[in-house]
């Protein structure tokens, strides 16, 4: 058996690369790959270091040192990620959109089973009343067709504003995790709540146009539609791309495959949530306002190339840099 100099002698240059590793002023998630594998390995020998010291009887002083070290780095490495702010800039800047594109199939039948029910509401509603009537309760579309008969050429409370922004987020929200969560039957709770709430969107915008607001209406939601609808398709691919990692596991116990894909999927949701609140703060404060129509119209035009503009580029990588 070695002695306790020479067992020090022996180990402890890695003892000290180790503590090098685990200072303070270098936090887990910012060292390179090579970095936190050498640190994994480093504890391992480190936790049998410590099991010979205290089956040899060396000095205690030794031992809890050793049990320290041990203590350090089993937290650096077992520890919850921190929450950084720059997570939220890394996830809009790059993660987000780079799921949009990596995920443009579902996001294209999310949108066909969304769009293609409004067309044929906001037909339907144009053409009869009755149709209208089938699709929503009378008192419904009697109250729709007042809150557009004016229009908003007088603004609104401000207070009202901001009462109307708190319910618009809870309403958002709530139709777009439907269409999310429910795609863990399979994708069908998904295709759904797509179709039902683009059938009864379209239907709204019909009856409204119906009863000559439409352009009321129209005005009203340009502003705010880009983020809204959007997010509601967002969601719903998501809800989809669920329901297929459940059908086709690739091998994978349908937990393992839902799993293997529910970094991606997160992304999509809390990108889409962050539309969702941004919405809502143009369809609190924006569109009701008393800002002429057409200014209103331009801004919708420049927020929807924005948009569009930002799903295409946002997160490339930059030229000659490996992806």
């Amino acid at each position: 058996m070695r002695t306790q100099d020479e067992f020090v002698a022996a180990r402890k240059k890695e003892w000290d690369e180790l503590q090098i590793l685990l200072r303070p002023s270098r936090a887990m998630h910012s060292l390179a790959a090579p970095s936190i594998s050498r640190l994994a390995a480093l504890y391992r020998a480190l936790c049998a270091d410590l099991m010979r010291a205290r089956a040899a009887g060396y000095d205690p002083e030794l031992v809890a040192h050793l049990d320290d070290l041990a203590g350090r780095a089993h937290n650096t490495l077992y520890a919850a990620p921190p929450h950084r702010m720059s997570a939220v800039w890394t996830l809009f800047a790059r993660d987000f959109p780079r799921a949009i594109r990596r995920r443009a199939r579902f996001l294209a039948f999310s949108a066909a089973l969304f769009l293609i029910p409004g067309v044929v509401g906001f037909a339907g509603a144009m053409a009869s009343r009755a149709f209208a009537a089938e699709v929503l309760p009378e008192e419904q579309l009697a109250g729709m067709e007042q809150a557009y008969s004016k229009g908003f050429n007088d603004g609104r409370d401000p207070g009202v504003n901001a009462m109307m922004a708190g319910f618009y987020v809870n309403n958002n929200v709530g139709i777009a995790f439907r269409c999310f969560a429910t795609g863990i039957l399979f994708g069908l709770g998904s295709v759904f709540f797509l179709l039902y709430n683009g059938l009864v969107i379209g239907t709204v915008m019909g009856f409204v146009a119906r009863a000559g607001h439409g352009y009321n209406i129209f005005t009203f939601c340009c502003g705010h539609s880009t983020f809204e609808l959007t997010a509601i398709v967002i969601s719903g691919a998501a809800g989809l791309q669920m329901g297929y990692a459940l059908v086709a596991t690739g091998g994978l116990t349908r937990f393992g495959s839902v799993r293997a894909q529910s970094k991606e999927i997160a992304h999509l949701i809390l990108g889409a949530a962050g539309m969702l609140l941004i919405a809502a703060g143009i369809e609190g404060f924006w569109s009701p306002s008393s800002v002429p129509a057409h200014v209103k119209w331009a801004v919708a035009g420049a927020l929807a190339i924005l948009v569009t503009t930002y799903f295409l580029v946002a997160g490339r990588e930059r030229t000659g840099r490996a992806a």
